[in-house]
């Protein structure tokens, strides 16, 4: 009787139903049970069991549904015709899923990197409520899909909110939505790519970008800056080139900001060799000395491809940013972006355009403003307690990290190791070059925005007991 066969673990994660199914199923695959072999009736079968005939109908029907079982009328439920006995080499019995055994967390690391924001200051409750009350208030139409380029509401905000801020002047449909810059950035790579084309990059830049351009089929070239930006007068040499990286308003990682003259210099040598320049604008909002810098894009909308994100403002998680195409491009990039993701989530397009409407984005904005810049004179103070006299800061008062370049320090592969291993992580600035580049090896990069006030002091400790 197959009822003898059957084995019910009440205590087991499987439903009753999905046991029984597994159970017969093993005996089919093994040859225990044979084609055309009837099986009890789901009366039967469920009294013999001590379970609810629907149980027992639940796993029929599944069976008969993959194929396993036949029923006929008059006849009953037997196995199908033609299922031959074989070793499958799986296992359908019991055991109950496996358990997850407490794995002791690794000491918590002091991580000085950058580009993480305060996430304990996210305005968790505000965008909730928001986030509720577009829930209820959107037409059902809205949770269908909207336009690739984004929801028209946030676009046309974004737009607002750019020339309030930042004398921004741009038309909202050459605006679109992305997951994130890092998406903006590779629809233009994967656009814009040509093999008998280059893309110059700043060197050095954010290593993880320039793996979006090349995953896209471009080929690199990097460009050296100074404390003035990319050095535009190594431009000299007609190429054909793709596009321009560039972060002019806070070059990633140095800190330098691209002064008027190399801009212009930028723009002429982009329309001289008929390409684009990408503009990433990652983290200007975040200026402790004066407004926030004008963007290269005013100078040539035409030329300049602007990214814009959310990311180091409000979180990581929302994977929301944007960029500014110049006309010619935005058919392109949408088609492209259509079948690469169809459209960015639209709920949460919803909410933020109705953060920043409200005025809650730029009170956050402010609010972070003042808690970074309180965290960067700490790390700037703790660095004169520990090292006087013995670095200097390079850049500007900008953003969520800062280079120190120490005089007579040299931050070697012990030197880093040793600092982790006493639970510190540090960044070298020659790690963020196309080659690695020893001679910056004594300047490091610590980002302070997302740790504590007693973890910027304990971490700038640390360093200094180990390369003293």
């Amino acid at each position: 009787m197959i009822g003898m066969w059957i084995t019910i673990d009440r205590q087991s994660q499987l439903t009753l139903a999905r046991q029984i199914y597994k159970q017969i199923c093993q005996m089919i695959l093994n040859g225990t049970l044979e084609s055309g072999h009837r099986l009890p009736s789901t009366r039967k079968l469920s009294s013999d069991l001590s379970v609810s005939r629907n149980t027992v109908i639940e796993a029929y029907s599944q069976l008969i549904a993959e194929g396993y079982l036949t029923t006929y009328k008059g006849s009953g439920t037997v196995v199908a015709q033609g299922l031959h006995a074989f070793d499958i080499g799986v296992s359908f019995n019991q055991s109950p899923a496996p358990k997850q055994d407490k794995v002791p967390l690794p000491k918590e690391m002091i991580d000085f990197r950058t580009g993480i924001p305060a996430l304990e200051y996210f305005p968790r409750k505000e965008w909730g409520n928001l986030y509720r009350e577009i829930c209820n208030q959107i037409p059902a139409c809205a949770f269908g899909y909207c336009s690739t380029s984004g929801v028209w509401e946030l676009r046309v905000t974004i737009a607002q909110y750019l020339y309030r801020t930042r004398g921004l002047s741009c038309d909202p449909a050459q605006i679109m939505i992305t997951s994130g810059s890092t998406q903006g950035l590779s629809l233009i790579s994967h656009v814009l790519q040509d093999k008998q084309k280059v893309v110059l990059t700043e060197d050095p830049s954010h290593a993880g970008l320039r793996k979006v351009i090349t995953t896209a089929g471009c080929f690199i070239e990097g460009i050296s800056v100074d404390d003035k930006g990319l050095r535009t007068e190594l431009l000299d040499i007609p190429r054909q080139i793709s596009f321009i990286y560039t972060t002019p308003s806070h070059q990633y990682p140095m800190g330098s900001i691209l002064p008027i003259h190399r801009r212009l210099d930028l723009i002429r040598y982009a329309e001289q060799n008929n390409c684009y320049i990408v503009e990433d604008d990652y983290d200007s909002e975040f200026r402790y000395e004066g407004q926030p810098v004008s963007s290269l894009y005013e100078l040539n909308p035409e030329r300049v491809i602007y990214l814009g994100s959310f990311s180091k403002i409000l979180a990581p998680a929302f994977r929301l940013g944007f960029m500014i195409l110049p006309k010619e491009l935005v058919s392109p990039c949408k088609k492209l972006k259509m079948y690469s993701d169809v459209h960015t989530d639209a709920l949460g397009q919803y909410t933020l355009a109705n953060f920043i409407q409200n005025g809650g984005f730029e009170k956050h904005i402010w609010k972070m403003k003042k808690h970074y810049g309180r965290n960067r004179s700490l790390l700037l103070a703790e660095l004169s307690k520990h090292f006087p006299g013995q670095y200097e800061v390079l850049g500007h008062a900008t953003g969520l990290h800062l280079v120190v370049q120490f005089h007579n320090k040299m931050f070697t592969d012990k030197i880093i190791r040793a600092i982790a291993n006493n639970g510190v992580r540090i960044y070298r600035a020659g790690s963020f070059y196309l080659k690695e580049n020893e001679e910056h090896s004594n300047e490091i990069i610590l980002g302070y925005s997302h740790l504590s006030s007693e973890e910027i002091a304990e971490g700038v400790k640390i360093i200094s007991d180990i390369i003293s």
